[in-house]
């Protein structure tokens, strides 16, 4: 059988179906099983292909590809297998378009860390043509803190991160604030307890903590789960009448999820691949509580669910949390739309032991925030690295490459460039170790890529605080002789200063090794020779120097060296003869005097 044999029956599959996506598989996969396919090995075959298409509901594409081609035995079965599963899962992407969303607790400032992860999502929404998200996840009120909505907002548009829908855009699935959709988690709360899948529970505090030194006594871990429900106050345990007289008295409760005891929870990552855990080690978790508030878990998988969410990439800290959010979409009836997920690897400490902290920052010098942060209880001020000179587009290439690579050697990348190489694919699982040096690195390449008139209009602002005006093209040249050797705007000063402004004071260790007996003489030589120059130029200055150090029998170095002090106070600086006609004669003249007085 030829492959353009089947192909009449797959688009008239792809056609007539409007179906769900595992039907879709069933109808082609029943195509393909009955045809003149090695038929001493259908059973076989039928066993690989089901199995896989299964997984492939849940798994990238990419991931089950390469196994289900090497199961099949010929040429002809290759072809037809990886056109099938190609026609499959373009299917998939266009009956779901890609919607991904960021969704920051507005607890304090946004760590680098969340940054990435908002990058990320946004490379992966762009290059697929899908939607951009921003959800604001503010059910923990205790924790609520003024300006961080605001600041989060801030630092996501200096990177370039653009939103299609959130709290300051709007959208189709508003309001994007948890907050403001307190009303429907109640509705989806009592949905779960409905069918069974959760209860109310009624224990005090104080009834928990008497439960678990129990269990301290016994030198176990007390946990609300299926072992313990049946002996704590619940709904579960108290007759109908009673929870209706406990909720009509305005007893406070919780709801808790169910969990069926002794489940095997299947969550497939697409970073990490398939992820098992068993329902006992995983206690009831709140969902809701009597104040009408519910909890992170609930809320996100609901907002998420209505907000058709098909990829959840997030930190690799909520992968413990995924077998819960998986049996929730079970709960809930929404397997079929359950979003993929895709668990991030950690932002490490430079010396990779441990999570990047705000404390690392401070300690090693180096911000950890976007943008500037000012507690507002406290007062106390973090770094940014906006404030502290860095570029966005180079941050966001230093975070692009902090989990994830190109597979070429290629370092430096634009938005556009990012979005299309970037793949979930080329994630790495372990987590990336932040290096300071490479991310001055980053800057500084970006620094050196600008134009000279780019880098003067930033510098511009630095001189007019120490009160210098200057020509704009004068400034230009400045910028483009010294910008090679610096990382940050902020560094051009040191190495610009004499540019507008005599030495004050001269390098004491420049001038303990390279000021001899003899050099007052030498420079009133210099001095004179070149005041007398009437072509006052680069090689000029050169020609008249050398000349000189030959009548005197003196070395370049000890005329050039002293004179370089001389000029810019200390031997540092692009090329001497570009100094001294870039500040002209007569400061020249004027520098040396200043010196050998």
């Amino acid at each position: 059988m030829r492959v353009t044999s089947v192909l009449p029956r797959l688009f008239c599959c792809l056609n007539k179906v409007k179906i769900r996506f595992f039907e879709f598989h069933q109808t082609l996969f029943y195509y393909l099983l009955t045809d003149d396919l090695q038929k001493n090995n259908r059973e076989r075959n039928a066993h690989i292909i089901i199995t896989l298409s299964a997984k492939t509901l849940f798994s990238p594409y990419s991931n089950y590809k390469t196994t289900l081609i090497e199961n099949c035995m010929t040429d002809r079965n290759k072809n037809i297998i990886t056109l099938l599963h190609y026609l499959i899962y373009n299917q998939k992407n266009k009956m779901n378009k890609i919607r991904v969303r960021f969704a920051p607790s507005p607890t304090g400032p946004l760590h680098i860390g969340g940054a990435r992860t908002a990058l990320y999502n946004y490379l992966f929404a762009r290059k697929h043509g899908g939607d951009m998200i921003l959800r604001i996840e503010d059910t923990d009120r205790v924790r609520f803190v003024p300006g961080a909505e605001e600041y989060i907002i801030e630092a996501l548009t200096w990177l370039g991160i653009k939103f299609d829908e959130g709290t300051h855009v709007g959208g189709p699935c508003a309001p994007y604030r948890q907050s403001e959709r307190k009303p429907m988690y109640r509705e989806y709360a009592d949905r779960l307890i409905a069918n069974g899948w959760a209860y109310y529970a009624f224990d005090a505090p104080e009834d928990l903590e008497i439960k678990r030194k129990e269990y301290e006594q016994e030198k176990k871990n007390f946990q609300y789960d299926a072992s313990t429900r049946e002996m704590m106050c619940n709904s579960l345990t108290l007759t109908a009448e009673e929870v209706q007289k406990r909720l009509s008295d305005g007893t406070p409760y919780v709801v808790r999820l169910k969990f069926p005891a002794n489940t095997e929870i299947h969550v497939n990552d697409l970073i990490r691949g398939e992820v098992t855990v068993n329902s006992n080690l995983l206690d009831d978790k709140v969902l809701f509580k009597s104040d009408g508030m519910p909890t992170y878990h609930l809320a996100n998988i609901v907002d998420d669910h209505t907000m058709k969410i098909s990829h959840v990439i997030r930190g690799e800290e909520w992968l413990p949390s995924a077998p819960l959010h998986v049996m929730l979409y079970r709960a809930f009836g929404w397997e079929d739309t359950m979003p993929q997920f895709a668990h991030l690897p950690l932002l490490l400490k430079p010396d990779g032991n441990g999570k990047l902290s705000k404390r690392d920052g401070d300690r090693l010098g180096f911000p950890v925030f976007p943008l500037q942060w000012t507690d507002p209880a406290t007062k106390e001020i973090s770094s940014g690295y906006r404030e502290n000179g860095y570029f966005p587009e180079a941050v966001v290439n230093m975070l692009a490459l902090l989990g994830w690579n190109p597979g070429t050697e290629q370092e430096l990348f634009k938005m556009d460039e990012l979005i299309q190489q970037f793949s979930l694919e080329r994630i790495h699982k372990s987590g990336a170790k932040f290096d300071l040096k490479k991310a001055h690195w980053f800057n500084h390449e970006y620094l050196i890529a600008k134009s000279d008139e780019e880098l003067a209009a930033l510098f511009t602002p630095i001189l007019a605080e120490k009160e210098i005006e200057a020509e704009p093209a004068y400034v230009a040249k400045v910028c483009g002789l010294v910008k090679a050797r610096v990382n940050f705007i902020s560094e051009m000063w040191m190495q610009t200063s004499f540019f507008f402004t005599a030495p004050q004071e001269y390098d004491e260790a420049a001038m303990k090794k390279h000021w001899k007996e003899n050099t007052p003489s030498i420079m009133q030589d210099v001095k004179n020779i070149l005041a007398e120059l009437s072509d006052f130029s680069e090689q000029n200055i050169h020609d008249a120097l050398k000349r000189y150090s030959e009548e005197k029998g003196a070395g370049m170095g000890q005329i050039m060296i002293p004179l370089r002090i001389a000029l810019v106070g200390g031997t540092f600086g692009p090329d001497l003869q570009v100094i001294a006609v870039m500040i002209g004669k007569d400061e020249v003249v004027k520098r040396i005097g200043n010196i050998v007085v």
